[in-house]
């Protein structure tokens, strides 16, 4: 994977809150805004959430599968993309 560096101009207040979120989650500010992108730039189906989508839940006892952060949006959506 190649990275490319940019400037970007961010309202201070925006800025602020995306960092303190990233601190809370554990990770750095450029990973939270690439997630950010990721999650943006999905086709429109699956971002208006149209059709079917199969949440990644435990087969022992209910919940979310292990290793899923419910608090995540991008570790559901992840884990829902290894779903068979």
């Amino acid at each position: 994977m190649s990275v490319m560096k940019t400037t970007l101009d961010i309202d201070d207040r925006l800025l602020m809150e995306a960092k303190a979120f990233a601190a809370r989650e554990r990770k750095s500010l450029t990973k939270l805004i690439e997630e950010g992108l990721s999650l943006r730039l999905r086709p429109k189906q699956a971002a208006a959430g149209k059709g079917k989508i199969d949440l990644p839940v435990s087969r022992h006892g209910g919940g979310f599968a292990p290793g899923i952060n419910p608090l995540s949006n991008k570790s559901i959506y992840d884990a829902e993309d290894d779903l068979p």
